[in-house]
């Protein structure tokens, strides 16, 4: 069995809130190869753990629980953010560092 993942649930690419950014996930990965069925198309695999995806509101809960099942993981810490705070007057300033386009 390979070594499953715990890692931040990570904010969506088209949502500004963060409601469900918080959440920490133990992804099991996948052992087996996925097979294709030439009769109808879908590509399956015959392990169910791969479909598994836990949820826990903290990473210690999310460990402590990979521990007590010995489920062998790795943790991916979450990066840094960078915000600039920017207002609209912003885009007319003598001193931009880039030129004016329009």
């Amino acid at each position: 069995m390979t070594r499953a993942r715990i890692y931040k649930c990570p904010q969506k690419a088209t949502q500004s809130g963060k409601i469900r950014s918080h959440r920490w996930i133990l992804d099991y990965g996948q052992s087996s190869p996925r097979s294709h069925d030439s009769l109808t198309g879908w590509v399956g695999c015959s392990e169910t753990q791969t479909e598994v995806k836990l949820s826990f509101p903290t990473k210690d809960q999310a460990i402590q629980y990979a521990e007590k099942n010995s489920i062998a993981c790795d943790l991916e810490e979450p990066g840094s953010h960078h915000y600039v705070v920017k207002n609209y007057e912003d885009n007319f300033h003598n001193n931009r560092k880039m030129n004016w386009t329009h």
